[in-house]
């Protein structure tokens, strides 16, 4: 048996965390001294903590964590902890990305000794996009949540043989954006103009290339309404993007090509 001062010693865990833990039920000492109060835990507790502290290290929330220390399907384990293991990898994938971004951003400073230097970098163009017969799919969505509603697309595009013709966008229709719940719709350009759900008319637009990730978006967004803000012309209809390189072609981040486009007017 381990008093509580011997366990948090070898568990390397503060004594109020292990009270915690018993408060919630994650871990319960094996014995609890009737006149004292103190708390006694045994070897069974000590492979049990070790656990739950691998765990968190994993990245489970204690809720998580008790779940999984009930979990008796190996199978259901497994799966959760490869869901876990994705999960992390993608957050990897992430920090990655920004660490990238940070180093370009860093020779941009030592380069040009001005912090906002990078936001020069687009080229704004002024030009009439084509008309496009487009498959759509609109819905209130988070922007993770758009492989799941391509997917429906391309499906219907080959349940009625159509052709795609490489436009892949999004339509952003809200005034404010909500990555996790925004009126967004999806649009795959086909030949097929008779059998497209709808013709995407042409329009003025302001446009200017976004490269690398989307999480950085929203520089060439900046970009454009600083442009418009200095020019004859106003925004008047929903802003999107046509993603030309991406992980449509397997691409990795660095290579993404993103266009973007804001409708306009002669004010």
């Amino acid at each position: 048996m381990f008093t509580v001062g011997e366990f948090s010693k070898i568990c390397q865990v503060t004594i109020k965390t292990l009270h915690y833990y018993d408060r919630i039920g994650l871990l319960q000492p094996s014995k609890v001294d009737k006149f004292t109060g103190y708390r006694y835990y045994n070897q069974t507790q000590l492979d049990k903590m070790l656990l739950i502290q691998r765990l968190k290290r994993y990245g489970f929330s204690l809720v998580e964590i008790a779940q999984l220390m009930e979990c008796t399907e190996a199978e259901l384990l497994l799966a959760k902890l490869r869901r876990q293991q994705h999960k992390l990898q993608q957050q990897m994938q992430s920090t990655q990305l920004i660490i990238n971004e940070l180093d370009a951003h860093l020779q941009s400073i030592e380069r040009t000794g001005n912090i906002m230097e990078y936001q020069k970098n687009y080229e704004i163009k002024l030009l009439e996009t084509p008309n496009r017969a487009v498959l759509t799919c609109r819905q209130n969505m988070g922007v993770g949540e758009f492989g799941q509603y391509y997917s429906s697309i391309f499906e219907r595009i080959a349940k009625k043989k159509l052709t795609p013709n490489n436009i892949c966008g999004a339509i952003y229709n809200d005034r404010e954006f909500d990555p996790d719940h925004s009126d967004i719709e999806l649009f795959v350009g086909v030949e097929e103009e008779k059998q497209a759900d709808k013709l995407l008319p042409g329009s003025l637009c302001a446009m200017t290339i976004h490269k690398g990730a989307y999480s950085s978006l929203h520089d060439a967004y900046g970009a454009l309404m600083n442009w418009i803000a200095e020019s004859d012309y106003e925004c008047c209809g929903a802003p999107f993007d046509i993603y030309t390189k991406g992980s449509f072609q397997m691409l990795p981040p660095e290579q993404w090509e993103t266009e973007v486009y804001f409708p306009v007017k002669k004010k």
